[in-house]
């Protein structure tokens, strides 16, 4: 495009969900209740991994990084999702807003591998049990853990790269309240075609590879838990893995409709609705189905209680 009479831009406007006020006011209500839930459920559910020795292990070490990694997932887009409720006009520089594209990706693709290492952890556990600790070792499990982190920021890196070098000489309002993908590619001047089929492609890669996995993983257990003998046994280990079974498809459910489609097909208003699922409903959904179920977990809470019920009396 011929750039002689453009004006580069140099922020974006996020136009959120309603220009109506009371429906704003009611959304940031509810949002920010759902955030500061989440918040706290996951920060508790660390420290208590963190301070109780029993949970020391491959499970709820796994499940300590989920809980961290949810705190920072949804912090990428919350706040700025409560802002648009409060504010008529909220910005962000271009800048900035290619950093948050980074970043929520970044996550939302470790959340990916995590999810798929949390549930072979778990088809160990239940399928072989007896090779468990040898297969599972804790070398093993901070190694999965690492790697989970490590592959979900290098995912994402080269689209960012290449939309980084993209031009943006107006309109400057994203359909949105954070910057998405196709959003920001809607309001670029220049050719995004390469990056939008990179940034598909690896998309589709990342998600629907840790999707299969995952499945195959709860398809193994399933079978397993079949087979087991004892009616209460298969009642009990079932019953954790349909619990479990529905977050996850909540989570790829949502990010395969969002992002593994053709983008000719994108509509804002229903990406919009969509996004709340993965952005704010999962992070706090996520650690609390992971954990419920889970007398462990339940135990050490009861003792935290009791420890500051001494130290308070």
């Amino acid at each position: 495009m011929d750039g002689t009479n453009q004006t580069a831009v140099t922020e974006f406007i996020f136009l959120g969900f309603s220009s109506v006020l009371y429906l704003r006011l009611t959304l940031f209500v509810i949002f920010l209740t759902v955030y500061l839930l989440s918040l706290m459920g996951n920060t508790l559910i660390i420290f208590i991994v963190l301070t109780d020795v029993t949970l020391q292990t491959p499970m709820y070490i796994f499940l300590g990084n989920l809980s961290f990694l949810e705190i920072w997932y949804t912090t990428a887009t919350v706040p700025k999702l409560l802002a648009t409720c409060l504010a008529q006009v909220v910005t962000i520089s271009v800048f900035g807003c290619i950093t948050q594209y980074y970043f929520f990706f970044s996550m939302g693709a470790t959340e990916c591998i995590l999810l798929t290492v949390m549930a072979y952890d778990w088809y160990l556990a239940i399928c072989s049990p007896l090779r468990y600790s040898l297969l599972m070792s804790l070398r093993v499990c901070l190694r999965f853990s690492a790697g989970s982190w490590i592959g979900g920021f290098i995912a994402p890196l080269l689209p960012t790269i290449l939309i980084s070098h993209l031009s943006f000489c107006g309109p400057q309002k994203i359909n949105h309240f954070f910057c998405d993908s196709d959003p920001i590619f809607k309001l670029s001047c220049s050719d995004t075609f390469l990056v939008e089929a990179l940034g598909y492609t690896c998309s589709s890669v990342v998600i629907l590879s840790s999707f299969l996995l995952t499945m195959s993983s709860y398809g193994h257990i399933v079978v397993t838990i079949i087979r087991l003998s004892s009616q209460e046994a298969r009642k009990k280990t079932f019953s954790t893995c349909a619990s479990h079974l529905t977050v996850v498809s909540i989570y790829y459910g949502t990010i395969i409709f969002a992002y593994v489609r053709p983008p000719a097909k994108y509509n804002f208003t229903i990406s919009k609705v969509i996004s709340v699922f993965y952005c704010v409903v999962t992070p706090l959904v996520n650690p609390l189905i992971y954990t419920l179920r889970n007398k462990d977990v339940k135990k050490a809470f009861r003792k935290l209680l009791s420890q500051k019920r001494l130290l308070l009396a």
